[in-house]
């Protein structure tokens, strides 16, 4: 049985050409990418030890290890960074919680005065597994007529592969799909995320579990919405981390003036005020 950690290692030395790296090319290949055996020696390390890490039989590998295999693969920064992290659950902390549960949906008092100071704003507050804990009226007033809000616990990454609406709500639904599967390797906590994928891929089907195994890191561009009044809205967007809480705030910026024009006409139809999910 593989592991993130191996997963995410073979699949970026299948992305890899070896002329890239001035490897030479050893005639027709049955698989893409780099040989094993190259990156083995680009790594120092055998042949076997990386079969075993790339098929989950070594989960834990050491600090040299990893950093000399992210060199191999010459990942950058971003990639390091995922690097390390999968290195990290795959070394023992999903065994560390044998009955994976939901996280909890806590928002503390202080945060919810700060998403009412951001009113008429549009933010929210969300944690990694897409749960949206709380929001302002002017995201409701955004997102009002997704269908997003219309469950009793709303969830950005179930909504995304699961929902109707959203292949057409989201213009860019590739990115966005990549992103919301990229984000559930960043917790709230492993066990979290073990419930959810769970809970997600037999709804979610290939396009969710591709997608989280492929470890794609997304582009968080500017977030463009076909909105259901007509309106094409391009949307910046600045998120602040509670990592004491695992917990996101995320504030959405008209990126042009059409936009800003097009928010606020939307503002002005009754969506209601501040609202926290328990």
């Amino acid at each position: 049985m593989g592991t993130p950690l191996g997963d995410f290692v073979r699949v970026k030395r299948d992305s890899i050409q070896p002329e890239s790296l001035g490897l030479p090319v050893h005639g027709r290949r049955r698989s893409p990418g780099l040989r094993r055996s190259d990156l083995a020696a680009r790594a120092g390390i055998s042949v076997e030890y990386l079969t075993r890490i790339e098929q989950g039989r070594d989960r834990n590998p050491s600090v040299a290890v990893v950093n000399a295999l992210a060199d191999a693969l010459s990942l950058d920064p971003a990639e390091r960074k995922h690097l390390r992290y999968l290195t990290k659950i795959t070394g023992g902390e999903c065994a560390a919680h044998p009955r994976p549960a939901p996280p909890p949906r806590d928002v503390r008092p202080s945060v919810l005065e700060t998403l009412r100071l951001l009113e008429p704003g549009i933010a929210l507050l969300t944690n990694r597994l897409g749960d949206i804990l709380a929001h302002t009226s002017g995201y409701a007033s955004v997102m009002g007529d997704s269908g997003l809000l219309d469950a009793e616990a709303p969830n950005l990454t179930r909504y995304v592969f699961t929902h109707p609406r959203a292949r057409s709500f989201f213009a860019d639904w590739d990115d966005v799909a990549d992103e919301q599967a990229f984000d559930l390797w960043l917790g709230p906590s492993a066990a979290s995320t073990e419930w959810f994928t769970a809970e997600l891929a037999p709804l979610a089907g290939p396009e969710f579990t591709r997608r989280l195994n492929g470890h794609v890191l997304p582009r968080r561009g500017v977030l463009r919405l076909s909105h259901p009044a007509g309106h094409e809205l391009r949307l910046r967007r600045e998120t602040l981390e509670l990592s004491s809480d695992a917990q996101h705030l995320v504030v959405l910026l008209p990126a042009d003036d059409r936009t800003a024009q097009a928010v606020d006409q939307l503002r002005h139809q009754p969506h209601g005020r501040l609202r926290a999910i328990s």
